[in-house]
């Protein structure tokens, strides 16, 4: 017999089933929301223990094409290896639940969540987590804390709890937060480029491209948001999921522990020789130190008379260099290489050094050293992947890809397909600089970052190299982007920041978060907290810290800009604007005339309808310039453009009044608003934002080509005319 739980959250129905499917799991739940239907299971093997300390959980989301009343792709009809969503879900499902795990626990277990049914406006990475966690808490699993993950948007300048994905489009900022009633676990942010409508004195309206970073006060007060939605939600499922939630199965917890007598005994002894180690693991991720050590107090004779296991006192060793690490930050409040806390390890930047690259940016920072190659393509050759809710596909022109080989560790393995850690890494490189392209680029930049050394956080040493390498190719960007890894060592009372944080300071810290943005604020921002709760106040003074140290890197990287020189290998672009009108002489009959131009010139051309752009690219200089030369003179001799009552010219300031009420007819419709053809001759823009007293979306939405509409003249030029709707 089912139980059913229905929960009403952010005014959205939210609906869990227990005991109907899947009952031989430890825990399953179908989780509903709108149309939306996944199942999410949890299974633990509490026969096979491991023999390491740490628990083997395993994590997988699972998209059906079925979901969407679709097949799937490609040449063989059946779901095959995971897309990008769905690992990167799988990372922040795992990421989430992985802190819920009491120590000691160390029982291979596996969640899968898989979507059975699909909404696309619904937020199925929310609903993931939430299911993912529900099962977990009425699993006999000796977990009693729910989790719940939490998207806020900010739209209009409101922030909005976890906003559908069509109201997402419109949002400046993408927050997703998972945490349970009392406690941040993981937070995951990227800021979200727009586009406003300005006037002009050439045109009636142009487009100015918006990055809208985020300053550290505003991030703290959307975390603050999503905190509080955050502490309801887990409320709301612990005291609902209470009465079906399984009797705890009496599973040991396993102590990894050794005699306090050997820790007591290689503190008192061998202090010295481990900080001197401590100094040496400061340049480098790998432990062997540590293991010299150990090894020169295995063969010691007070151990040899013990019988002390070699595995005992290299643990001895690793639990007093983690002491010995976290008191010199704590209370000295300098670090295993000698930095003071807020210092960031010396920057080494050189572009373009690889002259076959369309750029190129070999960004190193310390021990950790990033390879950030760009290659630029036209805007139909981006990677094509599908949507589980949209019939078509898409296609993505700005990939960022990293790889993380063996040898930047030092470590012998050879290289094989990318890992959820590189995807994630990449993913987090792509957020920060995004928002940073100019939205009318159109064409396809590739990234691949190349890790050759790493001792830190190399997806931030990604993030600056990327960007210079975008600076390099001639990509149109606001601002430049830093990236830096910031760690916190928390001890009673007492606490440190520490910016630019080293592999050894992640290992032995009790949080890691990555922080990158421009001159102006965060773009993006990734949170993994080991310790459990952390006041605002303290988060915004670490964000604080993380800008200062964001700011100094900002600064090396505009003195190399500056420097620039662009590679050979750089396509030579021209671009320049004709009448829109006038395509179809350069296109001519078939596309008989732009192909003649193609071959007799040998570049590449793009037209932009919308702008009347024209984009000229090729390998010879003067080539590309003849290519544009002729396109003008062919574009210039053609007829003049004529408006629909056939006048070359209109003066509206002789025809038209303001606030005169008119009607007239949608002729076009583009994103910002409507072009209305006017009963005494030409055409008069209708903004969206005056097409109603009641904000509008989309126009498309509230007007249709040839839809008759009563409008008034809001301004009056010689060359154009702005409109509004009569009921304003």
């Amino acid at each position: 017999m089912s139980t059913v739980c229905e929960f009403e959250l952010n005014g959205k129905q939210e609906i869990y089933e227990f005991g109907k499917v899947a009952k031989q799991a430890n825990g399953s739940v179908l989780a509903k929301l709108g149309n939306a239907v996944v199942l999410a299971t949890v299974v633990s093997e509490f026969d096979n223990p491991v023999s390491e300390d740490f628990t083997p959980l395993t994590v997988q989301y699972v998209e059906k094409t079925y979901a969407a009343a679709k097949l799937p792709g490609g040449f063989i009809k059946r779901e095959a290896k995971p897309s990008e969503f769905e690992t990167l879900t799988s990372r922040v499902i795992d990421r989430s639940l992985r802190p819920l795990f009491p120590k000691g626990y160390v029982y291979p277990t596996t969640v899968t969540v898989i979507v059975l049914s699909a909404d696309k406006k619904v937020d199925l990475q929310a609903l993931a987590l939430n299911a993912a966690s529900a099962a977990l808490y009425t699993s006999n699993l000796p977990i009693k804390k729910s989790v719940a993950g939490v998207r806020v948007g900010k739209i209009n300048g409101e922030y909005v709890v976890n906003p559908s994905t069509e109201d997402l489009l419109e949002s400046t900022l993408d927050l997703y937060v998972a945490g349970s009633k009392e406690e941040l676990l993981m937070i995951e942010m990227k800021s979200i480029s727009s586009e406003e409508m300005v006037e002009v004195d050439i045109e009636a309206f142009s487009k100015l491209h918006k990055t809208n970073e985020m300053t550290e006060e505003e991030l703290v007060e959307a975390i603050g948001v999503a905190q509080e939605a955050l502490k309801e939600a887990n409320e709301t499922y612990e005291t609902g999921f209470e009465s079906v939630s399984k009797e705890m199965a009496d599973v040991e917890l396993v102590e990894f522990t050794i005699e306090e007598s050997v820790i007591n005994y290689v503190r008192e002894n061998f202090i010295d020789d481990i900080k001197n180690a401590i100094k040496k693991l400061a340049k480098s991720e790998r432990a062997t130190e540590l293991k010299d050590v150990a090894k020169a107090i295995a063969a010691n004779e007070y151990c040899e008379e013990k019988e002390i296991e070699f595995s005992t006192i290299y643990e001895a060793v690793s639990i007093v260099k983690r002491e010995a690490v976290r008191q010199m930050i704590v209370n000295e409040k300098v670090r295993a290489d000698g930095r003071g806390l807020r210092d960031v390890r010396p920057i080494e930047v050189d572009t373009n050094i690889l002259p076959s690259a369309h750029s190129s940016c070999l960004f190193t920072r310390g021990e950790t050293q990033a390879l950030v190659v760009g290659t630029l393509a036209g805007s139909k050759d981006g990677q094509m992947y599908e949507v589980l809710t949209e019939k078509s596909t898409r296609t993505e022109n700005f990939m960022v890809h990293y790889n993380f080989p063996g040898f930047s560790v030092g470590e012998a393995k050879p290289m094989f397909g990318v890992g959820r850690r590189e995807l994630g890494h990449g993913n987090l490189a792509k957020k920060a600089l995004e928002a940073t392209i100019d939205k009318d680029y159109s064409e396809t930049v590739r990234l691949v970052s190349e890790i050759l050394e790493s001792n830190g956080s190399s997806s931030m040493a990604t993030v600056c190299g990327g960007s210079l390498a975008l600076k390099a190719a001639g990509v149109p960007v606001s601002n430049l982007v830093a990236g830096v890894a910031m760690g916190m060592v928390v001890e009673g009372e007492n606490y440190s920041v520490l910016t630019d944080i080293m592999g050894l300071e992640d290992h032995d810290g009790d949080m890691d978060f990555k922080v990158a943005g421009t001159s102006e604020g965060i773009t993006a921002l990734q949170m993994d907290i080991k310790l459990g709760g952390i006041e605002l106040s303290v988060l915004k003074e670490a964000l604080l810290q993380a800008k200062e140290g964001r700011e100094h890197i900002l600064g090396i990287m505009e003195e190399a800009a500056e420097e620039i020189v662009p590679s050979e290998a750089l396509p030579l672009i021209e671009q320049f604007a004709i009448d829109p009108s006038k395509f179809m002489v350069v296109i001519g009959k078939a596309g008989a005339t732009i192909k003649e131009i193609i071959e007799k010139f040998s570049v590449s051309i793009d037209l932009d309808r919308d702008t009347g752009n024209v984009k000229v690219s090729g390998e010879n200089k003067q080539n590309v310039l003849d290519a544009c030369e002729h396109i003008k003179t062919i574009s210039n001799n053609a007829p003049a453009r004529r408006d629909n009552n056939h006048k070359k010219h209109i003066d509206f300031e002789k025809l038209y009044q303001v606030d005169e009420v008119l009607t007239g007819k949608v002729v076009r419709i583009a994103d910002f608003g409507a072009f209305v053809e006017l009963p005494k001759g030409g055409e008069g823009l209708l903004h969206i934002s005056k097409i109603s007293k009641e904000r509008v979306k989309k126009v498309e939405d509230v007007l249709k080509v040839d839809d008759s509409v009563e409008i008034k003249v809001l301004k009056v030029k010689k060359d154009r005319i702005e409109l509004a709707s009569s009921s304003l």
